[in-house]
């Protein structure tokens, strides 16, 4: 007998063959049985160790029997931004704290904590978790671990430094800045804060946050390029005026950037005639300073200011299609005042108004209705509605709505009434998809229109900070640590829109965030065999984790890369 081979749908079999002769002598072969498939751990297997058994004998140890792993570590992500910040020699920024006697590793600790605001944002004693799960790359690890000491440490020497920190960071985005045409966009948000406790000089103050409610805060202005690449922010008090933070964060970022010219494109908060003699007062000293800078700017009009164009609003629209979008212009204090109008927009604010006005009326009807029941003497179920109380209670419907400058309620009055301003409707109708923009600038009106609606993506990018970068809540109460911990998060926004860019010209579409989760799936594994080998190694890089690197001008790592755990 012997142990024959055979194939059948992708799979080989071992079958149990025996030879004889037939009658005439002649030599055959016949099939005495199926052993099964060759599989390891298959039929065959499990056959030749029940032999072993009934034989009395250990069967033969698998090469992957008793394999241990002891350590797994993602590696992907954290590869890809240490040589983002290697490529855009982020590491020159400990220049700026090189005459500090600090023995804490500013640098690594810097390092750490702007790498997890992207991978895993935690607390910074998250930070210390987060890295004992990574394996950093190993010209970036850390001689000694840190403790959470250590990095409150390198966060107060960063603020210590923040001037020449500024200095350093400018220098290194320069390469990536327009500077002959720098179109540059200007907002502030808020971000919410811990703790109750009030500091000499604290910049956690009570004011109007952006979810319209009055919290403790501070404001993170940003300044953001045409491409989306921030280059400059400023913390301020939560209790600052935004117009107020305008004039100081262009002088800073005149003085960090030779730019020949700066258009600034700024939503409605910071439209002040003030602002705007200022603008002008720093054309003029620039040039006085020897200094061929140009600055011009695209400003929003705020709403509340619609009032004083409702003449010119009504003689302009008079002239154009209200069914088609249209930009046209007007002169205003020596300025241009653009005016776009949008028809779709027009019409959703008009329906949503009418579906208010609707309601309102309904409403008003009916408690008129029940008042004039209970008067002819009908008899309702429930407590009876007075005048008074029927004007309360609308009133305050109609101020819910947003509606008191249409409704007008009748307050002193005994008798409950109201009634709508027929012209002040006509007019918010007219304002209905209008944008009003005040600029110096000679572009066409359709043009000035364009550039301030890319303003929406530095709102984007506030997105960021407050989502993937987790800026807030804040729990530092110094504001030296508040300071530096908005610094982190904003050179974290730089890598993050650096990522965004390549990837955007790569033809990707998507967050970072996105993509960076997908490289996490790379991890560092380390594994022990029976006999107390260990070895450690990379998980297979896909074909699509390998071309995502290559979209991001990234090489790839490999295990020599990493440094092997301390087990």
């Amino acid at each position: 007998m012997f142990i024959k081979i055979t194939q059948s749908g992708g799979r080989r079999y071992a079958q149990l063959v025996e030879s004889f002769r037939n009658d005439a002598g002649q030599p055959r072969q016949r099939t005495v049985c199926t052993l099964g498939r060759l599989d390891v751990g298959g039929d065959v297997d499990k056959l030749i160790a029940g032999l072993q058994r009934a034989q009395g004998r250990a069967p033969a140890a698998s090469s992957l029997q008793g394999l241990r792993f002891l350590a797994s570590r993602q590696a992907g992500d954290v590869w890809a931004l240490a040589q983002l910040w290697k490529q855009l020699e982020l590491d020159e920024l400990a220049g700026a704290w090189r005459r500090s006697k600090t023995e804490v590793d500013v640098l690594g600790c810097l390092r750490a904590m702007v790498w997890n605001r992207l991978s895993d944002a935690q607390s910074k004693l998250g930070v210390l978790r987060w890295l004992d799960t990574v394996a950093l790359p190993v010209e970036f690890a850390f001689s000694q671990a840190p403790q959470h000491q250590h990095l409150l440490r390198a966060m107060d020497v960063i603020d210590e430094h923040a001037d020449a920190l500024g200095e350093r960071l400018s220098m290194l985005l320069r390469p990536l800045v327009d500077q002959d045409l720098s179109v540059v966009f200007y907002d502030l948000t808020t971000v919410s804060v811990a703790g109750e406790s009030e500091l000499p000089g604290d910049v956690r103050v009570h004011g109007m946050g952006k979810s319209g409610k009055v919290e403790r805060q501070f404001m993170l202005s940003l300044v953001q390029t045409a491409d989306g690449l921030p280059i400059a922010h400023e913390v301020h008090p939560g209790n600052t005026a935004e117009a107020r933070t305008l004039l100081p964060m262009i002088r800073a970022l005149l003085a960090r950037y030779p730019l020949k010219r700066v258009v600034l494109i700024a939503d409605r908060g910071l439209l002040s005639l003030d602002n705007l003699k200022e603008l002008g007062a720093l054309q003029d000293a620039l040039r006085t300073e020897g200094r061929d800078v140009e600055v011009q700017y695209i400003l929003a009009v705020p709403a509340a200011r619609y009032g004083e164009f409702a003449d010119d609003l009504r003689t302009l629209a008079a002239t154009q299609d209200s069914t088609k979008p249209w930009a046209a212009q007007l002169p205003w204090k020596q300025q241009r005042l653009v005016v776009a109008h949008d028809p779709e927009g027009a019409a959703r604010r008009r329906q949503q108004r009418e579906e208010q006005l609707a309601e309102l009326i309904a409403l008003g009807q009916q408690w008129s209705g029940t008042l004039d029941a209970q008067d002819a003497g009908e008899r309702r179920r429930g407590r009876p509605l007075s005048d008074s109380g029927a004007t309360a209670r609308f009133y305050h419907a109609v101020k819910e709505a947003n509606m008191a400058h249409v409704v007008k309620v009748d307050l002193q009055g005994k008798l409950f009434s109201f009634q709508i301003d027929e012209a002040r409707k006509q007019y918010l109708q007219l304002l209905d998809g209008k944008l009003l923009l005040v600029t110096n600038t000679d572009a066409p009106a359709d043009e000035v229109v364009q550039r301030y609606k890319s303003l929406a993506d530095i709102e984007r990018g506030f997105r960021v900070l407050k989502s993937d970068i987790a800026i807030g809540p804040v729990y530092h109460r110094l504001p030296r640590r508040i300071r530096a911990h908005a610094l982190i998060c904003f050179i974290a926004l730089i890598l993050h829109r650096v990522m965004r860019m390549r990837l955007r010209a790569a033809g990707r579409e998507g967050s970072p965030t996105r993509w960076l989760e997908q490289l996490r799936a790379i991890h560092q594994q380390t594994v022990q065999s029976a006999d107390g080998e260990t070895a450690t190694g990379l998980t297979e890089i896909t074909p699509a984790q390998k071309a995502l690197f290559a979209d991001l001008s990234l090489p790839t790592p490999i295990p020599a890369d990493l440094p092997a755990p301390v087990l």
